[in-house]
């Protein structure tokens, strides 16, 4: 019988990647009981992962700060890019909303994902 249980804690969760590591460095034969125990550990792990260990979705703003402080740009560089030092503080400050335009523009220069900057997001005076 294969060594499989439910994972319901975080300890159960290490307990199945330690279990299913070594099948990284040495896959298991297809249709072997090995193989099986790792596509059902996997299938456990995932599942545990999409419910306890949720990951928010990233909004643009934090998209385009993240790319200010850890990818080397700058806010005077995304003013460049937008046409202002104005306009860029009022997106960085949630003031106003990105355009298309300045979408496709900031995706092209600084290859941040398309779908992140095209995301909805709350704006400064949608708090108020």
């Amino acid at each position: 019988m294969m060594d499989i249980r439910p994972i319901r804690t975080d300890q159960d969760l290490t307990w199945a990647i330690d279990a299913i590591r070594p099948y990284f460095e040495h896959p298991p034969a297809a249709g072997s009981p090995e193989a099986d125990r790792f596509d059902v550990l996997a299938t456990l792990i995932q599942a545990y992962e999409d419910t306890e260990h949720t990951i928010e979705p990233v909004d643009p703003v934090d998209c385009l700060n993240y790319a200010i402080q850890n990818l080397g740009h700058s806010q005077g560089e995304l003013a460049e890019l937008l046409g202002s030092r104005s306009r860029a503080s009022e997106i960085l400050n949630r003031r106003r909303a990105l355009t298309l335009e300045q979408i496709r523009l900031i995706h092209a220069a600084w290859h941040l994902p398309l779908t992140v900057l095209a995301r909805a997001y709350p704006l400064a005076q949608d708090a108020a």
